[in-house]
Formats: structure tokens, sequence, C-alpha cells
């Protein structure tokens, strides 16, 4: 079969004006941090410095849940929500406005390939800040009860998987109730969080309504550790989300985790193939299998389990890895060298239990942090491989018989929040989604998102929803 050759297509950085440091962002100005800390952000392709960023300790916490409260309780809340739509509906035009800038900035500092922040988490943001623009003016509509009430100030933690948003699927229901904000980014890619900060400047958000406070996990365990929040709201590791949950238990903090997964991508051998291997791939390869819901356990029916492996080995040696801004690339870099660690280990342990792994050639970069599309077959549920989320670009394959065996090693997980079901069995679908304990199931697709649907999980995958009517639920005094 001819295959096209493809040249370099590079994205220019010229749109992105970096600063050279940044500071954070409290009652509506970037202001320096109380005790003059700061740390760098690095491009996770090149090993680059891509700037300086503050550092906030306790104090800044402080004045930035202060600023929140002041302008919740003074502007925000008393605003007429058609009002508060305008001002939402202004971000989302904006990001529209700056989403080549957005998208740049984003590979820079996250490492995933332009095509997926230029089409994916670009509109994704901007959509969710129109969707809950809308829902401002119509709260006592939602289904939660006649004049329903903002909850207050939100504590708000997102990952480095999807900076910009994450921003977004927190903040637009958040604002659109008449609560306010306190955002912190995660270390390693802050850099988008601080240019929709700017945004909220342009936009002329009143200040104090939300506040950017950057920084490591000391400052979110201090942003957690403040008693004048009316919610926390975080995103990331199953692990460090039973920390907060132990920290706020007995507290009048409310709370809602969105944590780990090892979610199954079930395919039976009446699926359409070719859209299957499609569906696959984008389940565990996109994003470098930066994704919580990722379809890191693939369950085929043993009937077509040799087939699909083979063309799914063909079509993984055609994806291309390398630099984020190619528009060309279909796997970026690893986030950081932390996480290869943990990717490498964990692909480690898979060979070292006996399962068999696979991965198309492919030229790694000498500099920044790489790891290929990987594939284990011969994979038992014991192992870790099948167990524990490796939140990077490997996939563990498994077989299965009957639908009851397909449910019974789907459902064979500590964790609880996506799978997909392929078949061309309506009733099928409906079966298996009944039976399976997941927050999100997708079927003859996978990683589909939109913002006026709910998501979110069961047991250590968390617990509360993001997105749709259900995302208002968890900022308001319902």
């Amino acid at each position: 079969m001819a295959r096209f050759e493809y040249a370099p297509a590079p994205e220019s950085r010229a749109v992105v004006s970096l600063r050279s440091s940044y500071g954070l962002f409290i009652d509506g100005a970037f202001v320096e941090p109380v005790d003059g800390g700061s740390f760098n952000t690095i491009s996770p392709a090149t090993e680059e410095v891509l700037a300086e960023v503050a550092l906030a300790g306790a104090g800044d916490v402080e004045r930035a849940v202060a600023a929140a409260r002041r302008a919740q309780r003074e502007v925000w809340a008393p605003m007429p929500g058609a009002e508060r739509g305008k001002y939402l509906f202004r971000v989302a035009r904006i990001i529209q406005e700056r989403a080549r800038e957005l998208a740049v900035l984003e590979s820079l500092d996250n490492g995933k390939p332009i095509r997926e922040s230029r089409d994916v988490d670009v509109p994704l943001a901007a959509a969710h800040f129109f969707y809950y623009a809308g829902w401002a003016d119509k709260l006592d509509y939602a289904g939660f009860g006649p004049a329903p009430r903002p909850l207050g100030v939100a504590g708000q933690i997102i990952p480095w998987n999807f900076p910009l948003l994450m921003a977004a699927w927190k903040l637009a229901p958040a604002l659109a109730t008449g609560s306010t904000c306190v955002l912190k980014p995660a270390e390693t890619t802050p850099l988008s969080a601080l240019l929709l900060a700017e945004i909220f400047q342009q936009a002329e958000l009143p200040p104090g309504v939300v506040n950017i406070l950057t920084g490591d996990g000391a400052t979110g365990a201090a942003l957690v550790a403040r008693r004048d929040l009316d919610k926390v709201a975080f995103t990331g590791s199953t692990e460090v989300g039973k920390a907060i949950q132990r920290e706020l238990a007995g507290t009048r903090t409310r709370l809602s985790l969105e944590l780990g997964g090892k979610a199954a991508n079930i395919v039976f051998e009446d699926a359409p193939l070719s859209q299957a291997i499609e569906g696959i791939v984008n389940g565990i390869f996109f994003n470098q299998g930066h994704v919580c819901c990722a379809g890191s356990r693939l369950l085929v029916q043993e009937s077509v389990a040799e087939g699909v492996l083979d063309a799914l080995k063909e079509r993984l040696g055609t994806l291309r890895l390398g630099d984020p801004l190619d528009k060309n690339t279909d796997i970026g870099a690893i986030n950081s060298g932390r996480q290869l660690d943990k990717i490498v280990e964990l692909a480690a342990s898979g060979e070292r239990e006996g399962a068999e792994r696979w991965s198309p050639s492919c030229a790694i970069p000498e500099r920044g942090y790489w790891f290929p599309p990987t594939i284990f077959t011969g994979v038992a549920p014991s192992q870790r491989i099948a167990r524990e989320e490796i939140f990077g670009p490997v996939l563990s394959v498994l077989t299965f018989r009957t639908p009851d065996e397909a449910v019974q090693k789907a459902n064979n997980t500590t964790y609880g929040l996506s799978a997909g079901v392929w078949t061309e069995k309506g009733s099928r679908i409906l079966w298996m989604a009944d039976r399976l304990r997941a927050g999100v199931v997708w079927a003859n697709t996978f990683n589909r998102f939109d913002p006026t649907s709910p998501f979110g999980g069961y047991r250590e995958s968390g617990f509360g929803r993001e997105g749709g009517r259900h995302g208002l639920e968890e900022y308001l005094d319902a």
C-alpha cells in the first residue's frame, strides 16, 4: 500500500507573546507573591524554559479567597443573571478570537499535538463558556427549586492534561450561578490559565470574580485548608483526591472529585471494525494517553481478536511522534519527566509479569520527554498494567467470549469513570450500558465530550458531575 510522506508543517510560535515572568492573578490584577517565590515552566518537547511563574503561598491564598468573597457578595451574586451571562458570552468570544494563540501556548506548555489543542481543547473551552452563559438567567428553570442561590466561593484545582479545558469546565458553571472562584492550575502547565486571566481582563470581568494562583502541591494544599471556602472542586489523581477528602471530612466545605480511571473499551465480533480501530486509537493515544477516561483496557471478543490486533498494529505504524507544534504530529511529548518515569516503570512491570510488549518503529527525539505508543497482549486482570492507571500511551489487551464475561472483566477495577462499547446491535449497547459501572458509556465512539452532557465517575473515580445542567448544581446552595 502506497503511503504519502509528510513534510514538516510547524505552527508558528510568533503568535504567542511569552512574558519572561508571570505574577499571580488576584482581584483583577497580576501581582507579586507575598514571599516572592517562583518556579520555571518548561516545554516538555524541548526542555527549554518558557517562563518564570510566581509561586503562591498561604498569604496569597488568603488574599485571593478574600477578594473572591468580596466580589461574590458585593458584585457578582447581586448582579442579574442576564448580566452575568453577557460576561460569559464575552469570554467565550474572546477565546474564539484568540484561539490560535491559546492553541500554540497549550501545545508549548503541555506537549500535546497542536491539532488536538486547536481542534478539541480550545473550541470546547469556548463552548463551555457559551453554554453556561445561556444558563445564567435561567437558573429558576433548571430544576433546583425556585430562586436557587449561588453557593459562594469555590476553590478549584485542575490537572495538567487539559489545562485550558479543565479551567473552562470548572469556571463557567460556577460563574453562571453567581459563585466566584480561586483557580489553581497544575504546576507544569500554568501558562494557558494565565492567558485566560488576560482574557478576563479583556472581557472586563469584575475584579475578584476569578483569581488564579500558580504554584505546586503546597499551594493546592493551602487552598484546600481554607475553611472560608464554600466548595472545593478537584480534578487529578485518586491519591490526592483521597487526601483532600480526608482534609475536608467533618467541615462545611462541599467537595466534588473527578479522579483517575481504567476504562474498558469493549469490541464485539459484530462491531464495525474499521471504525472500532480508530476508536481504540483515539481512546488511548489521544493526548499521549494523558486522559482520565482513556480506554486503556481493550477487551476484544476472542473470535476477532487476532484480526483486530493485526489492524491495530498496522494503524499504529502510521502514527507520527514528534514536535507538538507540527500539524502532522499524532503523538506529542509526555508532560513531565516525573510522568515519564511512572510510565516507564509501569510498562516494565508489564514485561516482568509476563505480558508481551509491542511498539511500532519510530524515532524518539533526543531532547524532551517521549514514550512510543505501546500495546501489551497476553495481559491478565491481576497484572499492574491492567489495574493501575498508567496515564500514558500504553494499551493493555484482554479477550472475552460472552457479554457476561465482558461485563465482569470491565467492572473488575476500583475505578468507574468511563467505558466504550462497539457493536452493531442497539439492544446489546443498552444491555451493556445498564451493567457497566461507569459514569459515561460511549457507544461506537470514544472520548466524545459536549458541554451539555454531564461527566463524572463512581468509586475511586470520584463523585459529583461536571458539564450539563448537573454541573450547575455543584455551585448552587439548593
